[in-house]
C-alpha cells in the first residue's frame, strides 16, 4: 500500500475503530469513503466548519468530534510530508525500521489521537512491525514470500525481527 489516500483511510479507520468493534468500522467503511472524499489529503485537509458539521451529522459514520477533527488534520499533515518526504509511503519508509515504541513517538510528534494501539495496529496491517500472524501460521510463509518491511533493513540500519531490533545476518 503505497497511495496517500489508501494509508490516511488506513489511519483513519484505525483512529475510529478506538473503542468500538472492527465489525461495527467495517460496515462503515463505504460511509467513511464518501464522508471523506475518498480520503483524497489535499480534498479532506480542505474540510473546514460546513464538512465538519455534515460528518458530525451523518448517521452513516461514527460522529465523534475528536475522531472526525483528527482525520481532518491528519489529512493536513499527510500533505505537509509531502514538502519534506514525496509521500505518506516514503515518510514511512525514511524510518523504518523502527521497534514500536520509537514508532509510536514518531506518529505522536506528526500526526493526531495516535496512541499506541492506533499506530501498532496501522503498522501492523502495513507490515512495517511483525505479528499479524505467528511463524506456526498457514498464512506466515505467504507472508514471508512477500518480503513485508518488518523483513527488511533499510539501507546501514538494522533488521526487525519479532518486535526487537537485531542486526543483519
Amino acid at each position: 500500500m503505497r497511495d496517500d489516500a489508501a494509508l490516511l483511510e488506513r489511519l483513519a479507520l484505525e483512529i475510529n475503530q478506538a473503542g468500538l468493534s472492527w465489525l461495527t468500522v467495517l460496515k462503515k467503511r463505504e460511509a467513511f469513503r464518501r464522508a471523506f472524499a475518498g480520503f483524497d489529503p489535499e480534498g479532506v485537509g480542505r474540510f473546514g466548519a460546513r464538512q465538519r458539521a455534515r460528518l458530525l451529522a451523518d448517521p452513516e459514520i461514527v460522529r465523534n468530534r475528536l475522531k472526525i477533527d483528527a482525520v481532518i488534520e491528519n489529512a493536513r499533515r499527510t500533505v505537509a510530508l509531502r514538502a519534506t518526504h514525496g509521500s505518506f509511503a516514503a515518510w514511512l519508509d525514511a524510518h523504518h525500521p523502527q521497534t514500536k515504541k520509537e514508532w509510536m513517538r514518531l506518529f505522536k510528534r506528526t500526526f493526531v489521537i495516535t496512541g499506541g494501539e492506533i499506530v501498532g495496529e496501522f503498522l501492523l496491517s502495513l507490515g512495517y512491525l511483525p505479528g499479524a500472524h505467528r511463524p506456526d501460521c498457514p498464512v506466515y510463509a505467504r507472508i514471508l514470500r512477500r518480503n513485508p518491511p518488518w523483513r527488511r533493513a533499510a539501507p546501514g540500519r538494522s533488521t526487525v525481527g519479532e518486535g526487537k531490533v537485531r542486526p543483519r545476518g
